[in-house]
């Protein structure tokens, strides 16, 4: 075969011999490839590396930021004001003092500064691929023309051979020739963090998961130990890893919820805006009889256009996500992407995987089974500590000396070591193993002093063959040189009869029952009957279906050592000692986690790469499935079609042996659904499903580089109940974005229809210039609106179903109470400005200008807000019944913000710039006194709402 018909692509190299899967690459075992085939190969398939696709460029975000209607809208303002200036200018129009064009150097300050914000959020450089690429080893061993070369991982070509050892990253997909002791580290990706050992002489179904796929090694995983020869099946892109990058770089952001509902607002203003200019240019035209006051209209269009559009409300918005964002850190949840904090409160299921999230990717002993009894184990982590327990009730080790030889077998027959680190006990091995040292901890029983007294001289070691693990070990002489095994330690009385070695044996309980002729009885053994087998094997499979790994232990009593290689006669005849079952235990605070996100209407999903019994007895214990729930396995999934799976992804909860792909198709199917959907992860196999999800969350501490960078949010302590805390967090700050979008458009609106007014009353001239509207827009709303953004949560946050993210921004009566609210507004403003208008051209003195009502206007708008941001705390409790110092941020707002006015009518170098006059005290008593009545009629609504049984927004 040439290497012009090789196999395109490689979905089936895990069912296929190793002579097969040889022929079918033309490739040699022993020789490899010549430098020829390398090269034709190198040509057709490419180099091994991933390939990365083009994306949007800094310039190509930037320019994005600009193409906001809202943006465009002042632009256009910014264009037209420059313009009139440049004409007021040239015709000597301009009065003394007046300087030209600072309302349009202002509003394009505002509109660089509005860019900036929006080129911040968005321009962090996607590093998912870039972190996936460092997956890649830099150089492998291979066999090439029946020589040993290193090359370069990125020329490696299908058909290779590679050899791996330990400690060794893995350059390509492959197919194992042949293997000794291998065992590789995948949890990279597929999730599961034990170490898989691999077979190179068995094939596979086709329909394997890749998880189960023992007979194939992966690019980006790592050898533990062993050594092995394998056949390069595939490279690049075609590789699991490149399917990985593939699927990450096609799946497309959406807008989060907040982005595309400022697009509405934005739309519905600047749309309401020019409606509204319409209607007063058209109204000013026929008021006039012509076009003699087209310059005092566009004057006016232009003060509209400046005070519909909410100039600080995207600063204010980015600050209050950042002020979420740190108070989410505190909770241990990091969040990457600004709009992910808002996000979150509007998440309806959380997918999550189960080792390290849900449970402690710590293997803890649950149970233990000998002598017909069955033993309960507590305690958590790998601290030795913990209770057993008969029928519920706790028991002494010392009077069950069954357990003593079973802990002791668990204690000798390990490679782990238990030691505290900084207060935290850890394991130095095989978390497996560490469960076990753990177990002996806990009745006293310590690996290091059992070192010394049974003293290893030999060993059969594990192997993915046998299945089982034996060490042989001495027994410790007393001082007198009598062996008095007694007086050595009781635990040892009943396993020896007189012999001087002692040989423990662990691995699987079937293969281990199948080698036992005998079985321990209390201090003694005894021969062990068919039915004591079947019993045994019952056992088995109960704790089997719990989730639990079981493992079988025995024991031998030896005369000499035995010779190396002489595993299959050694190890028979044993004694059986019983039954241990294990479990990577949930995190105990993730059950009351799990409830208060039912309780908050989100449904929690297991997506995990385990075994189905496991996922099944981990989701049940923490309240995420029920007994009896459907548990849909990767192989199922395969089968099924999207629009099957999405009919089947809200009826389902626990899912298991999955792969990468089912991953993304799953949170596909959920949105499909109307979903919104949180996803947990870790490994490179979750990149992909955190992109395409609409709240990513990766792992801090086990996590991968690719799924951080793939992530919205991180979390620092790898905990499911960190999720539903930054949960609760996204909720209040959509609340507090709701009520301060309700306070700063609401004074706009008020605004609007007040410049409105002004032509058509007839009153001459413009009441606010664009300067004054971007005072009142940025520092009059802006300061009180941050003071509401850290308004304290409601007590019943958690306690109602999320608001849906697809709702409008001015649903659930957001809309109206802006529209009645800014009417009022003006309906206040306009009966003062008439009134001041009247007044300030009847009464002049020394110092006084005419055009002062324009001031008095300015600043009633003003103090006005004050008022209002005092009430808008809260919809239903009047301003009495509050805690002013809940949230004194409001009240020192209101005070800096009231001080700030004062200064613009009353410091002259101010009054100048902004164009303000000054107020005699009674005309600034009066405008304080209408700023009044907005504050009166808001507490008065609350009241109203409160009698008739309304409910208010």
């Amino acid at each position: 075969m040439s290497a012009n018909s090789l196999p395109e692509t490689a979905t089936v190299w895990h069912s296929l011999e190793v002579d097969k899967a040889l022929g079918l690459l033309n490739s040699n075992a022993d020789s490899g490839l010549t430098t020829e085939e390398v090269e034709q190969r190198l040509q057709k398939y490419g180099p091994n590396e991933l390939e990365e696709h083009g994306g949007r460029s800094a310039w190509e975000i930037l320019l994005d930021q600009f193409k906001n209607i809202m943006l465009l809208m002042l632009i256009a303002v910014a264009l037209i004001s420059g313009f009139l200036d440049f004409y007021s200018w040239r015709s000597g129009q301009l009065k003394a003092g007046e300087i030209p064009f600072k309302d349009t150097i202002a509003i394009l300050a505002i509109v660089v500064l509005n860019g900036i914000l929006g080129y911040v959020q968005e321009s962090r450089a996607e590093q998912a691929l870039a972190a996936l690429k460092k997956m890649a080893s830099p150089s492998v061993r291979v066999i090439r023309s029946n020589k040993l070369v290193d090359v370069a991982a990125k020329d490696i070509v299908p058909g290779d051979v590679m050899l791996l050892e330990a400690g060794v990253q893995i350059s390509a997909d492959g197919r194992l020739i042949e293997e000794s002791n291998l065992q590789i580290r995948e949890s990279a990706l597929t999730g599961e963090a034990e170490a898989v050992n691999k077979q190179a002489t068995i094939h596979l179904p086709e329909e394997t998961s890749l998880g189960d796929r023992i007979n194939l090694v992966f690019q980006g995983t790592e050898v533990v130990q062993g050594r092995a020869k394998v056949l390069v099946t595939n490279t690049g892109m075609t590789t699991e890893l490149g399917k990985i990058a593939t699927m990450l770089q096609s799946v497309e952001s959406e807008p989060t919820p907040l982005q595309q509902r400022m697009t509405q607002l934005g739309n519905v203003l600047v749309t309401g805006s020019l409606i509204l200019v319409a209607i007063v240019v058209i109204g000013g035209i026929i008021q006039a009889r012509g076009f003699s006051n087209i310059q005092d209209l566009l004057e006016v269009s232009l003060s509209m256009a400046v005070a519909v559009v909410p100039e600080g409300l995207p600063a204010v918005i980015t600050v209050t996500l950042a002020l979420g964002t740190q108070r989410m850190v505190r909770r241990n949840a990091l969040i990457r992407k600004l709009p992910a904090v808002e996000t979150l409160g509007s998440v309806t299921t959380i997918c999550s995987d189960k080792t390290g999230t849900l449970t402690q990717n710590k293997m803890v002993v649950q149970s233990l089974y000998t002598n017909q009894k069955t033993f309960r184990v507590t305690g958590e982590g790998y601290a030795p500590v913990g209770d057993f327990q008969l029928d519920g009730q706790k028991v002494e080790v010392e009077d069950y000396p069954e357990i003593s030889a079973l802990l002791l077998a668990c204690a000798v027959c390990n490679d782990s070591v238990l030691q505290k680190e900084q207060g935290e006990w850890a394991i130095l091995g095989d978390p497996t193993e560490g469960a076990l040292v753990t177990l002996a901890g806990k009745a006293g029983i310590e690996k290091d002093q059992w070192s010394y007294k049974l003293p290893r001289v030999s060993e059969f070691p594990f192997s993915s063959e046998r299945k089982r693990m034996s060490v042989i070990s001495e027994i410790e002489q007393v001082s007198t040189g009598e062996q008095s095994f007694t007086d050595v330690d009781p635990a040892l009385a009943g396993l020896v009869n007189g012999e001087p070695y002692l040989m423990f044996t662990k691995g699987s309980p079937e293969l281990i029952l199948a080698r036992c002729t005998s079985i321990q009885l209390g201090a003694n053994s005894a021969p062990l009957q068919e039915e004591q087998r079947q019993q045994i094997q019952a056992q088995n499979d109960q704790m089997a279906s719990n989730g639990l790994r079981v493992l079988g232990f025995a024991y031998k009593p030896l005369t000499e050592v035995p010779p190396e290689g002489s595993d299959e006669t050694s190890e028979q005849g044993l004694v059986w000692l019983g039954l241990v079952g294990m479990l990577d235990a949930p995190r105990p605070e993730v059950r009351p986690a799990v409830q208060e996100c039912r309780q908050a209407g989100i449904r929690p999903v297991m997506i995990t790469g385990d075994h189905q019994l496991t996922a099944r007895a981990i989701a049940v214990d923490l309240g995420i499935g029920q007994e009896g729930d459907r548990v849909l396995t990767g192989q199922e999934l395969q089968r099924m079609s999207d629009q099957e799976l999405e009919q089947q992804v809200d009826l389902v909860s626990i899912y298991a042996r999955v792969s990468p792909e089912h991953k993304l198709r799953i949170v596909q199917a959920l949105q499909r659904r109307g979903r919104f959907v949180a996803m947990t992860g870790d490994g490179v196999n979750d990149a992909p499903a955190l992109k395409q999800a609409d709240i990513g969350i990766a792992m801090g501490i086990t996590g991968t580089d690719v799924s951080k960078e793939a992530s919205d949010m991180v979390l620092l302590d790898d905990n499911f109940a960190t999720i539903v805390s930054a949960t609760k967090e996204g909720r209040v700050v959509y609340t507090n974005i709701r009520r301060f979008i309700k306070y700063i458009l609401g004074s706009n609106i008020g605004e609007v229809l007040t410049i409105a007014a002004a032509p058509l009353l007839g009153l001459g001239g413009v009441p606010l210039t664009p300067l004054q509207i971007l005072w009142m827009n940025l520092v009059t709303d802006g300061l009180p609106a941050l003071a509401l953004a850290v308004e304290p949560p409601e007590p019943d946050v958690m306690q109602r179903p999320p608001f849906s993210p697809r709702e409008s921004i001015f649903a659930r009566g957001l809309g109206s109470y802006m529209i009645r609210i800014g009417i009022i507004f003006a309906i206040i403003t306009i009966i003062l400005m008439q009134w001041a208008y009247t007044h300030a051209h009847a009464v002049t003195g020394p110092g006084l200008s005419a055009d002062r009502w324009k001031t008095m206007v300015f600043t009633s708008l003003c103090i006005a807000q004050m008022g209002h941001a005092i009430a808008i705390r809260s919809n239903t409790r009047l301003t009495i019944e509050m805690n002013p110092l809940s949230n004194p941020y409001v009240l020192a707002a209101v005070v800096v913000t009231t001080a700030l006015q004062l200064m613009l009518v009353y410091v002259p170098p101010l009054r100048d710039f902004f164009g303000t006059h000054w107020l005699p005290p009674t005309e600034l008593a009066i405008c304080i006194g209408f700023s009044a009545l907005m504050f009166v009629w808001i507490e008065l609504e609350k009241i109203f709402f409160r009698l008739t049984g309304k409910k208010a927004v």
